[in-house]
């Protein structure tokens, strides 16, 4: 499991809109968003460059 830092993420819709971008690189992770805290708990077999560039491309830059 890998824990992303999403900085940008402000609302509902930016959950889902991260929640969509990850399962599109990888339809069977497993992803928990925590608003709150703007963290984002990825367990998947991708490449950790995969899934941060998911987000990048769709508008929430992350970090590890």
């Amino acid at each position: 499991m890998v824990e992303l830092k999403v900085k940008d993420m402000t609302c509902e819709h930016c959950v889902s809109t991260v929640t969509k971008a990850l399962k599109a690189v990888d339809p069977v992770a497993t992803v928990h968003v925590d608003l709150a805290t703007k963290r984002v708990h990825v367990e998947s077999r991708r490449p950790l460059a995969e899934l941060t560039g998911a987000l990048a491309q769709a508008g929430y830059p992350a970090s590890v």
